[in-house]
């Protein structure tokens, strides 16, 4: 319905100043005509009556004095069944559906409903006439996949309702009606299985926040072991160009142990999103045994596209996880990148002519992406369930400075930082996240006491390496060299991983806690050499063996007979010694 009428009086770049007649909201939709096309834009700015519209379409053509007709609706998305293995652009346009429309180049002002109109879906009720309901809660559902997707009160009704009709079990249409309700005031209402949701409003149909602590299992064991994420909790992925940040994000979007993933490409180039395209329906899903595409939906914003919808397709997939989030699923959503995301704010913020912040970025962007982030987290159901929305987010930072703005705002609200290192890249190891630098808040898989110890091998191994840059391997003391040999050998046969084995690539959790078990005893083992051939021997050894063991099936005889000969060689060199380790871990224990 057109509330509201303007007149463009200005363009610069997307956006279009409108003198406008009528009355109008933030973040509204307005449609600016040209000629036989409708352009789709956002309020961003109102100034007495003059409103400014970020325009999510190329804005060549258009002029002084073209008429902009106001919806009275908010930038919102459409929730329903039918979204998953959805690949759409940044305001939930179909974008197979677009292609057969348009062919090869998308056209302007033409938008699709991202839900099939004249697909049937399976319903069956939940509730009966006489029930009283409140929003979010179930009156019915219909398959999706291997999930039951659950037909809920629309979020944006906010009277307690009692179901004066609802249809029998059968097949309907996402635009029938299913059920009829009835607010205190005997006002009826009709519910079909689809609604809209505002993107830029968290759902908040839930009885309670809870504080992250499950850890989400990702299969890798850096990240599993040393560098937690929490289900529901959020993590940032910092990395130069070219250091695997959208490979580790597709490796955890396949191994992770969630239900739903959410792939958010804001401003990636075209090639990588075609990549993810053609790669996920091919890949299988452990889970299912079926196509990873079953589970997951693709927001597709490439650096091509207008700088506007990079802001939208953030927050149309966040909308899409907490959606899911109310039927009990845990979601995650991989935004890549962030930087784009937050280079299109500054684009923006540059053409409002507002005080710009450190490197231009605007002097909110602190604020905008702690907003965006605490859309994560774990939440309590109104029928008892719990349900969780993890966020995880790259972030491009040029020349690889983590000292510049997007990384140091996000770093703030994240609660584990995986930084990529642009030489662990160079040397070929995956992942290439830096155990030195990154961190997490959450609790792992493994007792923290224990790993904290290793790290600190890793480090003092690190600095022993920095050292012998400088004096050479024959000025380091012989215990500070296995130290150092102690330090390497973690990271080459624990921090890293092989992403072409299929056995090595995902680890899961009992194996991670076994492997770290036994490693754990070389580490605090006081060992002792004649020389340092002889421990550097001793260590590139064992290095292949354990190696070899990754690479073995889970409880297999092989990996049965490799561990048998790698326990012989660790009890050989450390037999009879003090397991210092176990010591300092029932010290701190005590102390705790």
């Amino acid at each position: 319905m057109v509330t509201a009428k303007g007149k463009v009086v200005a363009i610069n770049g997307n956006m279009v100043s409108v003198e406008v007649d009528g009355d109008i909201s933030m973040n509204e939709v307005g449609y600016v005509i040209l000629g036989d096309k409708r352009l789709k834009s956002e309020v961003i700015r109102i100034r007495g009556t003059q409103a400014e519209l970020q325009v999510f379409e190329i804005t060549k053509g258009i002029a002084v004095g073209d008429d902009v007709e106001f919806t009275q609706e908010l930038l919102a998305v459409e929730l329903g069944p039918g979204l998953l293995t959805l690949v759409c652009d940044g305001l939930q346009n179909p974008l197979p559906e677009l292609a057969e429309r348009s062919g090869f180049f998308l056209e302007r002002g033409l938008y699709l409903p991202s839900l099939e109109r004249e697909r049937t879906w399976h319903f069956t009720p939940t509730a009966k006439v006489g029930d009283t309901l409140t929003r979010g809660e179930a009156f019915g559902w219909v398959p999706e996949g291997i999930f039951e997707h659950k037909i809920m009160i629309p979020f944006g009704m906010y009277d307690a309702y009692t179901i004066a009709s609802i249809s029998p079990e059968g097949d309907y249409k996402v635009t029938d009606t299913v059920a009829t309700v009835t607010d205190g005031n005997g006002a009826s209402y009709d519910l079909t299985m689809r609604f809209e949701w505002p993107v830029k409003r968290a759902i908040d149909a839930y009885v309670d926040r809870l504080k992250p602590e499950e850890p989400m299992v990702t299969k890798v064991r850096l990240i599993d072991t040393f560098l937690p994420v929490a289900r529901g909790g959020t993590y940032c992925i910092p990395g130069p160009f070219g250091a695997g940040k959208t490979v580790l994000q597709q490796i955890t979007s396949r191994n992770a142990e969630v239900d739903i993933v959410i792939v958010a490409a804001c401003g990636e180039r075209a090639g990588e999103v075609v990549e993810t395209l053609r790669e996920f329906p091919e890949l299988m899903d452990p889970k299912t045994g079926k196509s990873l595409m079953e589970r997951t939906i693709i927001i597709c914003n490439t650096s091509s596209m207008p700088v506007a919808a990079r802001e939208a397709s953030v927050y149309t997939a966040v909308t899409l996880a907490e959606y899911y989030r109310q039927m009990g699923l845990d979601v995650l959503l991989l935004a890549d990148s962030t930087s784009r995301w937050a280079q299109a704010m500054r684009e923006m913020s540059g053409r409002l002519e507002e005080i710009p912040g450190e490197e231009a970025f605007p002097a909110y962007l602190e604020s905008v992406i702690a907003g965006f982030y605490e859309r994560a987290g774990v939440v309590r159901l109104k029928d008892g369930s719990t349900g969780s929305v993890s966020i995880g987010g790259t972030v491009s930072p040029a020349g690889g400075n983590f000292e510049e703005p997007v990384t140091q705002a996000t770093l703030k609200v994240v609660g584990a930082f995986h930084g990529l290192s642009r030489a662990r890249s160079d040397a070929r190891k995956y992942p290439a996240i830096d155990p030195l630098d990154s961190w997490s808040k959450y609790p792992g898989l493994v007792d923290t006491t224990a790993t904290e110890y290793a790290r600190e091998i890793l480090f003092r191994g690190n600095e022993v390496d920095q050292m012998m840059k400088v004096v050479g391997e024959e000025g380091t003391a012989l215990d500070d060299y296995i130290v150092y040999l102690k330090g390497d050998f973690l990271d080459a046969v624990y921090m890293q991983q092989n992403a072409f084995d299929p056995v090595d690539a995902s680890v899961s959790t009992e194996r991670q806690r076994h492997v770290f078990d036994m490693l754990f005893s070389l580490l605090g083992a006081e060992l002792q050499f004649e020389s340092k051939d002889k421990a550097r021997t001793y260590f590139y050894g064992l290095r292949q063996r354990f190696l070899d063991y990754n690479s073995a099936e889970w409880d297999s005889d092989e990996f049965k007979r490799l561990e048998s000969e790698i326990v012989s060689m660790i009890d050989e060199i450390s037999s009879g010694l003090e397991p210092r380790a176990e010591r300092i871990v029932k010290q701190r224990g005590q102390d705790a």
